[in-house]
């Protein structure tokens, strides 16, 4: 199974200003020395030694993550604005530019952050694809389609110039919880979040990947219950939104999202091998948000725990089980 970030911030996009940019330029040259700059390896080992958050960055696309399982199916999670980079990607790959492809979207719930993508799935317009939609919300169908209307959108998701792709709108059935996608379990949950939002799991080839973006986790989310033993227990990787400091959280409790500290008590407890921490804050800055991985680690040490791995989500990042 392999993961690939395509878009990790929350709430809106958030690209890098021309001023952020002139600010990283200015810290790179005051860094160098004349011997970092007297050949090219020299150039190369100061350019591996600079700060992540100077030479890099985590990305300004909303959410969107792919999943390629073991049976070569396209799974993608959300259609933020990240979509539209895996669909020019989608084209570079030969198995895809041609069309004949089918591609499974699942969504976590509809605020814009996560769906403004779709309108440019350019997959989505070849007759020869198909796509399905996947989603607990009896609306599905509904919803996708009022987004492309006018005046929110010039092109209709059906009718003339629209989508071309045969579409399918799956409704999650609320009673099983589960459906198998070639050699892939998904299963799925509801989460703390206004206006409602579902993690999924993914099971393929002996490991799991679970996607929570936009929760707020609470005292239930720690309970040792068979559901959040099984939805939760032992995971791979988690993804988890991750988008406040704890003072934030706390100054914003009921806004849908959680502290890094708290996730990383939450993956502790629930025996995690990996926590991305997602959905970032659109008003921090690369520096912030890295500072918040190297406090994120802190406070793993701090509580004594060990076997959790901690990284962030950074576009064109992929993670492989």
């Amino acid at each position: 199974m392999r993961i690939h970030f395509w878009g990790v911030r929350g709430s809106i996009p958030s690209p890098l200003s021309p001023l952020q940019i002139q600010n990283r330029i200015a810290a790179v040259v005051q860094r160098a020395t004349a011997k970092d700059l007297e050949s090219p390896d020299a150039r190369e080992k100061f350019l591996a030694a600079l700060p992540e958050w100077i030479f890099g960055t985590v990305g300004g696309n909303t959410s969107c993550v792919e999943i390629e399982n073991e049976s070569g199916d396209c799974i993608i999670l959300d259609a933020g604005s990240g979509l539209r980079e895996l669909s020019a990607n989608l084209r570079e790959r030969p198995a895809h530019s041609a069309g004949g492809m089918t591609y499974h979207l699942f969504f976590s719930h509809f605020h814009w952050d996560h769906v403004q993508g779709l309108p440019f799935f350019a997959q989505a317009f070849n007759p020869k694809n198909r796509v399905r939609f996947y989603s607990t919300d009896p609306e599905l169908e509904t919803i996708l389609r009022r987004q492309m209307e006018s005046p929110y959108f010039p092109v209709p998701m059906v009718g003339p110039g629209g989508f071309g792709a045969n579409l399918e709108f799956v409704l999650l059935d609320a009673s099983d919880r589960r459906i198998q996608l070639g050699s892939s379990v998904v299963s799925w949950r509801e989460v703390n979040h206004p206006g409602g939002c579902v993690a999924y799991r993914v099971s393929d080839g002996g490991k799991t990947c679970v996607y929570a973006t936009d929760t707020e986790l609470t005292r239930e989310d720690f309970l040792r219950t068979p559901e959040n033993e099984g939805f939760f227990g032992g995971a791979d990787v988690v993804i988890m939104d991750a988008q406040y400091t704890m003072e934030e959280a706390l100054q914003k409790t009921g806004w849908g999202h959680s502290s890094f500290s708290l996730t990383v008590d939450f993956a502790s407890t629930w025996g995690v091998k990996k926590l991305v921490l997602f959905h970032h804050e659109p008003t921090y800055t690369d520096q912030k948000i890295f500072s918040l991985k190297q406090s994120a680690h802190w406070y793993l040490d701090y509580i004594g725990s060990t076997g959790l791995e901690i990284d962030i989500a950074r576009e064109g990042q992929d993670i492989q089980l």
